[in-house]
């Protein structure tokens, strides 16, 4: 039996909770960016008019002001974007007890058991939009489909304030003359790939056998084959229900670029510091460490190493992560960012060795219930003072 599901995307969700707040922002194109002296200056979202002038997500803030010179930029805050989430998803939940929030501003709605007390698909999902309209000023856009990947794809077909369906009836139809590169989960590389082997629509890609797909792609073309012919089974998790993450990273863009080894191997160890922590708070332990650098010319190498053991402090990430700089980058050359990120992540416990006594992560915890009592700053590596915030 073929399942219901929705997807709710909140349109220009940043920009239009702040909106909310300073209406004179619907009237000119307005953008929400990063802090250009701190050098997070990207747009993090935009309004309808700053998109018809041509502004992008994701875009540096000097291109944005290229093109719209009287674009209002405002700052970000993220507390209040979390409360108007949660205050979505509590709308959602009316309707279904089966949501599963994907990001911030986007959650699937599987609406199977619905429909006796709130309609058809589609009456639901407009019911939805105009909820959300009349409680919290925002508009959404729903994808309706038997799929999440359909469903997904639906909600961006029409934007703002707008829902799509995508039904055993229509949903060739509608995607196979599409371009490749609009199929969920095809990004430049990919897409390039798949058009270098003379596929330029959805409808192409359909007509390959799997393992033909699986030759080109490896595991992504297996994906690939499930969700150009219907097949995606992937459930709606409930509210509360948690997914063990396959990474946790921290990243950090420096107000200057850090050139020498002291100032980069200080850098390197606070963000292990911060991705060991939050490993120990999930209760999870990860098999790699994954090194990223960009340079001041956004060139990115993104490098990792694998670890003997399942391993959750600051000392064994960081000697992974200075395995891979060790490998991938030269000294002389300057930083603007780095992320390192833990990955292959486990519940498992370590096995230890004649040579290894614990002690190392029993100091580790105990450092964790100092700061859970006293706070972050309350206890840190030596190395770590006097570093420039």
């Amino acid at each position: 039996m073929d399942r219901d599901i929705l997807h709710v995307d909140m349109n220009g969700f940043y920009a239009s909770v702040e909106m909310l707040f300073h209406p004179e922002a619907r009237q000119v194109p307005m953008a929400v960016g990063g802090d250009a002296q701190e050098r997070h200056g990207v747009i993090l979202a935009k309004n309808e008019l700053a998109k018809q002038r041509g502004v992008k997500t994701a875009e540096t803030i000097w291109q944005a002001k290229k093109k719209c010179p009287e674009l209002l930029l405002l700052p970000p805050h993220r507390q209040l974007y979390a409360e108007y989430s949660a205050k979505a998803n509590a709308i959602y939940s009316r309707f279904t007890d089966q949501v599963e929030p994907a990001s911030i501003d986007e959650s699937y709605l599987d609406v199977t058991g619905s429909h006796r007390l709130f309609g058809t698909n589609w009456q639901i999902a407009q019911c939805i939009r105009q909820t959300v309209k009349e409680e919290l000023g925002l508009t959404v856009s729903v994808g309706i489909s038997f799929c999440k990947v359909f469903a997904k794809m639906g909600s961006d077909m029409k934007k703002p304030d707008a829902v799509t369906e995508l039904n055993r009836e229509n949903w060739q139809d509608v995607l196979y003359p599409m371009p490749v590169e609009t199929l969920l989960g095809v990004g430049a590389v990919t897409a390039a790939r798949l058009r270098g082997a003379g596929m330029r629509t959805i409808g192409d890609v359909a007509e390959r056998s799997r393992q033909a797909l699986e030759a080109l792609l490896g595991k992504h073309g297996h994906s690939l084959y499930e969700y150009v012919h219907g097949l995606e089974q992937e459930p709606v998790r409930r509210m509360g229900d948690h997914e063990t993450p396959k990474s946790i990273g921290r990243g950090r863009t420096f107000r200057r670029d850090l050139v020498g080894e002291e100032e980069i191997r200080v850098e390197i160890l606070a963000l292990c510091e911060d991705v060991a922590a939050r490993l120990r708070q999930k209760g999870l332990r990860c098999w790699g460490v994954q090194l990223t650098i960009k340079d001041p010319q956004f060139a990115c190498i993104d490098r990792q190493t694998q670890l003997e053991q399942p391993a959750d402090t600051t000392g064994e990430l960081y000697q992974g992560a200075m395995d891979v700089f060790g490998r991938v980058w030269h000294l002389g050359k300057p930083i603007r960012m780095m992320t390192v990120t833990a990955i292959s992540l486990t519940q498992e416990t370590r096995q230890l060795s004649l040579f290894d006594d614990g002690r190392g992560e029993k100091l580790a915890r105990s450092v964790d219930q100092i700061r859970q009592k006293f706070g972050d700053g309350a206890i840190r590596p030596a190395a770590l003072l006097g570093r420039e915030e």
